[in-house]
C-alpha cells in the first residue's frame, strides 16, 4: 500500500509517517499543499492523508484537484475543527473519509486500510494461495499456519503479487507500488527483496520469475 501524507505540522507529519511505515505501508510526505498536489498528480497513491489547513494550496483545493483529475487515490481529510459542517464540506469536495484532530493512531491506520480496500477491485480482506495466507487488515502473513516475520517491503511485494491473481508483475510496477518516491529506478532492491521473501516463504517456492518480464505467484 502506498500512502501520501500532506501535513504542514512537521512533528505530526513525522510521527504519522513513522507509524504508517511501522504498519508496513510505503509512505511519502509533503509539508504544503503545492508540493503535495504535485506529488499526488505524478505518483500513483492508494490513499492520500490530507490536512485541510495547508499553506500554499489549501487542502480543499488539493482534494478538488484530485477529484477533477480522476485520480484513483482515496482521500482521508484531517482537520483540527471536526464539527458536522466541516464533515459536510470535506465530503462535499470529494473526500472519501474525514478524521478530526487529535485522533488515535490505531483509528487512522484502520481508516486508511478501509479506504485502501475500497480502492481495489473487490479485493477481500484476507488473501489465500494454497497454505499461504495474507491478512490485509492486520498486515500479517502466514504459511502452513506459521507466522512470517516480513519487513514492510516484503509484505508489500507479496500483497501486490497476490492481488495480481497470477498476472506477471514487472519489477518497475513493484518499485512504483511498494517503494517510496526516493527509490532509485535502477536499484536492485526489488530483486533482493524477492530473494529474501522466497527464503522466508520456504519450499515449494510460490513466487516464480518470468524471464525478462517480472514475477508472479505460481498457480
Amino acid at each position: 500500500m502506498r500512502v501520501l501524507v500532506i501535513e504542514d505540522d512537521a512533528e505530526m507529519a513525522d510521527a504519522v509517517v513513522a507509524g504508517l511505515r511501522r504498519a508496513r505501508m510505503s509512505v511519502d510526505v509533503a509539508h504544503d499543499g503545492t508540493t503535495g498536489l504535485e506529488q499526488a498528480l505524478v505518483n500513483d497513491y492508494d490513499v492520500v492523508v490530507l490536512d485541510r489547513d495547508l499553506p500554499g494550496v489549501h487542502g480543499d483545493d488539493v482534494c478538488a484537484a484530485l477529484v477533477a483529475d480522476r485520480r484513483r487515490s482515496r482521500v482521508l481529510m484531517l482537520t483540527a475543527a471536526a464539527d458536522i459542517y466541516d464533515l459536510v464540506d470535506g465530503l462535499g469536495l470529494g473526500a472519501d473519509d474525514y478524521l478530526g484532530k487529535p485522533f488515535e493512531f490505531p483509528e487512522l491506520v484502520a481508516r486508511i486500510g478501509a479506504l485502501y480496500r475500497r480502492a481495489q477491485p473487490a479485493v477481500p480482506p484476507t488473501l489465500r494461495q494454497g497454505d499461504l495466507v495474507v491478512d490485509l487488515a492486520r498486515r500479517r502473513a502466514s504459511r502452513a499456519r506459521r507466522e512470517l516475520e516480513l519487513t514492510p517491503k516484503e509484505f508489500g511485494v507479496l500483497e501486490v503479487l497476490l492481488t495480481a491473481e497470477g498476472r506477471t508483475v514487472s519489477a518497475e510496477e513493484l518499485l512504483e507500488r511498494v517503494w517510496d518516491q526516493n527509490a532509485d529506478p535502477f536499484t536492485q532492491a526489488v530483486k533482493i527483496t524477492i530473494s529474501r521473501l522466497r527464503a522466508k516463504l520456504g519450499e515449494p517456492a510460490p513466487i516464480e520469475t518470468v524471464a525478462k518480464t517480472g514475477y508472479r505467484i505460481a498457480p
